[in-house]
């Protein structure tokens, strides 16, 4: 099983009251790519949002610095927006840094839980899922095919055009990132795409039905099992011990999902809310070397077997000092008790 990291470049840091500048956070953020490289992680994946506090609005930029000083991690989107993209730019800009890494650029598309880009770049909502198929039918044909014809709905027609340059991997690995609706396990199966289940909340043994409909979709569409791989993106954070663990990722946490709650209706964190979510079932992980391993085992077995998960920790406003610490024994420790 693969382990790795995701980001989406915040720079608050909630657990100190303290602001990085813009500069500081992005020097960071490249020295803990480094550092999850150094430390045997298997991939790490910058999101895309666009609006105050993130740095990530254009991830294969950060990327594309990242494998200069890399030399084995693989380097992925978390996700791109693809409804609001043009698939022409992105299979371009991915290819160059697939390119530049030398083979190391993956992609995780979806439709984003963010909905900044859609009317900063001049797309409707009540569009948002035939947006996204569309623009997947033409991201899919552009991998697929160095020459290409395709019309469609919300971009201008191509005919027998040339789109370069083509990455050095056969073929760029592209990810379908999904949430909770049925329809996108189905339609990542059918594809025959790796899937990428985004589980924030709740238990993550409660995907397991969503999961089964994305391999039944898969093999009903003649895709071999081995084809149909399962990522699990989670929140999560490693300290030497449990108690450390959580005592450094709760205030951080707390303070910024009751943030977002303010926007999204949801209600504030609260300590019980919290306990329940790291719990034995709950979708953090968030604990010691050991304990977080037999939760991603259980986690695993639960979903049918995954084979990659990847952490997102610096939503919960944590040090730097914070991060390359968990990073550390992910790589050092939580891989070995998996394997």
């Amino acid at each position: 099983m693969e382990i790795g990291i995701d980001s989406f470049a915040m720079y608050n840091n909630y657990s100190s009251g303290a602001e990085l500048t813009v500069t500081e956070a992005m020097e960071q953020l490249l020295e803990r790519i480094v550092c999850a490289d150094d430390s045997g992680l298997s991939v790490f994946g910058i999101g895309e949002h666009h609006k105050k506090g993130y740095l990530d609005s254009a991830p294969h930029m950060i990327l594309a610095a990242a494998a200069a000083q890399t030399k084995n991690i693989r380097l992925s989107s978390a996700v791109s927006v693809l409804s609001a993209a043009d698939p022409v730019r992105v299979f371009q800009n991915y290819a160059t840094l697939d390119l530049i890494s030398n083979g190391r650029a993956e992609l995780v598309v979806g439709r984003g839980s963010s909905i900044e880009a859609y009317p900063l770049f001049g797309f409707d909502l009540k569009d948002y899922d035939e947006l996204f198929k569309e623009k997947l039918n033409l991201l899919l044909n552009i991998r697929d095919n160095e020459f290409l014809s395709w019309s469609g709905k919300f971009r201008p027609s191509l005919n027998n055009q040339p789109i370069y340059p083509r990455p050095l991997q056969k073929s760029l690995p592209i990810w379908l990132g999904v949430g909770g609706t049925p329809e996108s396990f189905v339609r990542a199966g059918t594809l025959g795409l790796p899937l990428m289940v985004a589980i924030i909340g709740g238990e993550t043994r409660r995907f397991a039905p969503l999961v089964d409909l994305y391999r039944q979709a898969g093999k009903a569409a003649g895709h071999s099992p081995d084809k149909l791989s399962v990522g699990l993106h989670s929140l999560g954070y490693v300290a030497e011990t449990t108690e450390k663990a959580i005592a450094e990722f709760y205030p951080g946490y707390a303070a910024n999902f009751t943030a977002i709650g303010k926007e999204r209706g949801w209600p504030a964190v609260t300590r019980e809310s919290f306990d329940s979510q790291s719990g034995k079932y709950g979708a953090l992980i968030v604990g010691s070397p050991e304990d977080v391993a037999e939760k991603i085992l259980r986690h695993s077995e639960a979903l049918g077997g995954i084979s990659r998960v990847t952490f997102q920790m610096d939503s919960a406003g944590l040090s730097h000092e914070h991060l390359k610490n968990s990073i550390i024994l992910l790589g050092t420790k939580v891989m070995d008790l998996i394997s």
